[in-house]
């Protein structure tokens, strides 16, 4: 087991910028990648950015592409996203997940098996 604790969340303009940070205890040797997905009221969880565990090889939604990046701090087994040029549309509980087996593609919800209890972001217009 993995476990993940998210912070950084809030409430910030429209226009302006979050970064939030995802740390990582437990088994985390036995992580593939860390991915952040974000759920709006209403809408299905969907997924925002992603990085491998052992070489950091990075991955994202098209939604974010260009104003986000997702990086990694080895020596704090923690997890960044940050987020820049935020919109209304970027409102969501973000939460990080670990994914503990290989799979060639990060985007699915399913395929992580340790969650974070997420942090609100409110992007004000």
């Amino acid at each position: 087991q993995v476990q993940l604790v998210e912070s950084g969340g809030g409430l910030v303009q429209a226009g302006g910028s979050l970064r939030l940070s995802c740390a990582a205890s437990g088994r985390t040797w036995n992580t593939y990648t860390v991915g952040w997905f974000r759920q709006a009221p209403g809408k299905e969880r969907e997924f925002v950015a992603a990085i491998t565990w052992s070489d950091s090889n990075t991955y994202y939604a098209d939604s974010v592409k260009g104003r986000s990046t997702i990086s990694k701090d080895n020596a704090k087994n923690t997890v960044h996203l940050q987020m820049n040029s935020l919109n209304p549309e970027d409102t969501a509980v973000y939460y990080c997940a670990a994914q503990l087996h290989y799979s060639s593609t990060k985007m699915y919800s399913y395929e992580y098996e340790n969650w974070g209890q997420g942090t609100q972001v409110t992007v004000s217009s």
